[in-house]
């Protein structure tokens, strides 16, 4: 390997490392502060991560963020700040749920019927956003975060029993789905890993060729690194960053399918929150990179599903918010160190080209030759 793609490699790598790090000392200063063991509650976790049913519950939890942290790196890649993730892939949730529980059609029509209208329903919902940002320079964080909210009152409304609303005891839901719609999973011996969590696999897959693959992508790419070069080259900068939320709001609208057709077959008021918020920190932790997004999404889908041993130790329990605090400290660690890490990186570019104009100089002396510009710029350019 040369020694720029080392180099590359390292800095590719040293943020989330260093994040993690500090994480975990600060994480461990915390208990220590408060008088208990700094190690204790970390093999308490690992230990639980070795048992099959936690397992399971990681993976399928994974694959929500997975899919949540994908639609935010979409934005990412074009400089756009989708933070109204959380809306898009609940309002779709919603929305499918109902498609599921009235229409009735065979498992090979009705299930893909269920995906499309969940990520249509995201598109529109993200498309919304788009249009105020490309039509009326409305900012895409503001507008996302107005749409959560309003995402909140559709859905409490279309979810009233005057409309689609089914009340279960305390609970309002949209209804039993039909079984048809119900997506298969693979039965281990710590329980069924949802089988759409390979849809969210794949959808990473299709996220890495699109960007690095197409001309789409690598369009994209170049509008959100700089839509005056990118608008030399034929660009239309409106038109990708509308694109790119319609995609971003599709992808959303996927990240609620795990549960709803893997488990639940009902979108009610326990259906989980907050997938959106927190693939904002798994898309930042793993780098807009389909593989650091799903490491990053286990390592969240872990901290999650294996805190709750903590309320159970003995002689004394741990609070289970020690993982809480642990994801607050990561997203702020990785902020900083991606920053620092840039730093670092731009002065060893710094570096390396006076090197090289250094010893371009000194091969021209030596030769006593007049191509000492030629050189110089040769250098420069590497």
């Amino acid at each position: 390997m040369k020694k720029f793609d080392k180099e590359r490699l390292l800095l590719g790598v040293a943020g989330p490392v260093i994040a993690l790090i500090v994480a975990v000392v600060l994480t461990s200063g915390v208990l220590l502060a408060s008088g208990k063991s700094p190690i204790e509650p970390y093999s308490l976790m690992f230990e639980q991560a070795t048992y099959s049913d936690v397992q399971v519950l990681i993976i399928n939890q994974a694959g929500m963020y997975y899919l949540a942290a994908l639609a935010v790196a979409i934005g990412f890649r074009m400089n756009l700040f989708n933070i109204g993730v959380d809306g898009q892939y609940r309002l779709a949730a919603m929305i499918t749920a109902v498609v599921g529980a009235h229409v009735a059609l065979p498992a090979a029509l009705q299930i893909p019927l269920l995906i499309v209208v969940a990520m249509l329903t995201g598109a529109f919902w993200a498309g919304i956003a788009g249009l105020l940002k490309t039509t009326r320079g409305v900012s895409e964080v503001v507008a996302t975060i107005m749409l959560n909210a309003i995402a909140t009152s559709v859905i409490g409304y279309l979810t009233l029993t005057k409309n689609f609303g089914v009340p279960v005891g305390n609970n309002q839901t949209t209804g039993v789905m039909k079984e048809s719609g119900w997506f298969p999973g693979i039965k281990l011996a710590g329980g069924e890993v949802y089988g759409f969590v390979f849809v969210a696999a794949l959808a990473g897959v299709l996220y890495w060729l699109v960007l690095n693959r197409t001309r789409f992508g690598f369009d994209l790419r170049a509008t959100g690194a700089s839509e005056s070069a990118a608008a030399a080259s034929g660009v239309n900068a409106k038109r990708m960053a509308l694109t790119a939320m319609l995609i971003s709001g599709a992808v959303a609208g996927l990240s609620g399918m795990p549960i709803l057709l893997g488990d639940t077959h009902t979108y009610s008021l326990s259906f989980p929150s907050g997938l959106g918020f927190i693939g904002i920190g798994i898309a930042l932790l793993g780098r807009n990179h389909p593989v650091g997004i799903a490491l990053a999404a286990l390592l969240w889908a872990f901290l999650d599903k294996a805190s709750p041993a903590l309320d159970y130790a003995h002689p004394e329990p741990y609070d289970k918010e020690i993982a809480v605090i642990m994801q607050g400290i990561i997203v702020i660690a990785v902020v900083v160190s991606y920053e620092a890490v840039r730093r670092w990186g731009l002065r060893r570019q710094q570096q390396r080209v006076g090197e090289e104009l250094a010893a371009a100089a000194r091969a021209d002396a030596d030769n006593g030759s007049n191509g000492t510009n030629d050189t110089v710029k040769e250098a420069t350019a590497r």
